[in-house]
């Protein structure tokens, strides 16, 4: 068994981050939406039954530390891999020794393999016929996008596990755990570090639990028995500004709200200003994307259909690549939502239609407007009088389509502003017969 997964370790030379990887799964911080009570994987892990599995989420999340709690709750003779520096001669060593060990010791072979996504199909295939006989049940872990990384025929094999970014909350229980710790944490020290602060950290670290405990272990190193942890002595160890960033609080919402009201009052410059300090202050990407797809839709609606069309996949884009990248993403949509001529008049008319329909006696649907797909409709009237508007010139008839309470009621008022101007010109050359 590969020494990542013997014993807890207690040699004090060890990083931080190795010495606090949990050993059980209720210290698994932040994936109970994986492994916590009564989910289908810690079932199967206290049962040890655990099939073949694959661990998809960012760096320091967990992945190798789930791996480690199976290793030490498991019967099953273990084996530790990473893709990098493993070659199709080991893997063949481990798929036989596998196989000795089912017949001769009637015992099963785990086979963790860190980094599956790094194997090359044909070092994947190796891997199918073990798996589906049951020779070995794998384990694989990956940062990149399973169904681009591992072939189908492996993957459909395979559960998918997936491991969320850290939160937060997540990470500051990580670092309150290393800070009280005595055993192989820092509780000896008794240092001392606002909860706050602790948050501010799982902020800037982006949901990596690892590089949260290595920048503690490293400020940790900068104060005395006893001294508090303060946020200058964390600016010094990270070599920058930790931006202080309260998700409940004013700054959040003062953040998100300026940024808004910047796209829409096309300040680009000011626009990028707010989304570095939001991307800087960790703020989830879908957050933002959300809120650049409704400001395409709100604030530049017809005056540009395409703004949302880009918003809406950048937000799909930034979902999926996450951060880093996901700031050029959303850096695109925010500048063309910022760029783009400004239209409410959708945003308006809905409004004042809704408005209507909860304060008003709207009528009934007119009857040459009403379902006649059914048989005695056009006894009642239904559809009877109803003109189709293909069958007239410009593919439009002026008839009545409002109930008669509303037949004057006016909702939609257009704003000659880019492509808007453009469908209101074809709409009034349409009405008047040109």
């Amino acid at each position: 068994m590969d020494s990542l997964f013997d014993a807890l370790p207690t040699n004090r030379y060890e990083p931080l981050p190795v010495r606090m990887r949990p050993t059980e799964l209720d210290h698994l911080y932040g994936q109970e939406q994986a492994v916590g009570k009564g989910t289908f994987l810690r079932a199967m892990v206290e049962k040890d039954t655990i099939p073949s599995m694959l661990f998809y989420g960012p760096c320091g999340t967990g992945k190798t530390t789930l791996a480690g709690i199976i290793a030490k709750m498991s019967n099953s003779h273990f084996v530790n891999l990473n893709a990098t520096n493993a070659g199709i001669g080991e893997l063949r060593n481990i798929i036989e020794d596998a196989r000795k060990r089912v017949r001769s010791l009637q015992q099963r072979t785990i086979l963790f393999l860190d980094e599956i996504h790094r194997f090359n199909k044909s070092q994947q295939d190796v891997l199918l016929p073990c798996v589906e006989d049951g020779t070995i049940i794998l384990i694989g872990a990956t940062t990149e996008n399973p169904f681009f990384e591992v072939n189908r025929p492996l993957l459909s094999r395979l559960r998918l596990i997936t491991l969320e970014a850290l939160t937060p909350k997540a990470v500051s229980q990580i670092l309150k755990r290393a800070i009280t710790d005595t055993e192989v944490g820092l509780g000896s020290r008794q240092l001392q570090v606002k909860d706050e602060l602790l948050e501010d950290v799982g902020i800037f670290v982006n949901g990596d639990g690892r590089m949260a405990l290595n920048i503690l272990e490293q400020a940790a190193a900068m104060v005395h028995d006893g001294e508090e942890i303060t946020i200058e002595i964390l600016e010094k160890v990270i070599g920058r500004r930790i931006y202080t960033y309260d998700k409940k609080g004013d700054s959040h919402y003062d953040t998100i709200s300026a940024f808004i009201k910047s796209m829409r009052g096309s300040d680009v410059q000011a626009t990028l200003h707010y989304l570095a300090r939001m991307i800087e202050a960790g703020e989830d990407p879908n957050f933002i994307a959300r809120r650049i797809v409704i400001c395409a839709a709100e604030d530049v609606g017809l005056a540009d259909p395409q703004a949302l069309i880009l918003a809406n996949a950048a937000a799909q884009a930034s979902h999926m690549v996450g951060f880093p990248e996901a700031r050029i993403i959303l850096s695109e949509a925010a500048c063309y939502v910022a760029l783009a001529p400004k239209s409410n008049s959708a945003y308006v008319g809905i409004d004042a239609a809704i408005s209507d329909v909860r304060h008003k006696d709207c009528g009934q649907v007119p009857d040459h407007l009403r379902d006649s797909h059914y048989s005695g409709a056009s006894k009642l009237g239904h559809g009877v009088t109803y003109k189709y508007a293909h069958n007239y010139p410009n593919g439009y008839v002026k008839q009545q389509y409002l109930p008669d309470p509303l037949v004057k009621a006016e909702y939609y008022k257009g704003i000659e502003r880019g492509t808007e101007a453009i469908l209101l010109k074809d709409w009034n050359n349409r009405c008047n017969g040109k």
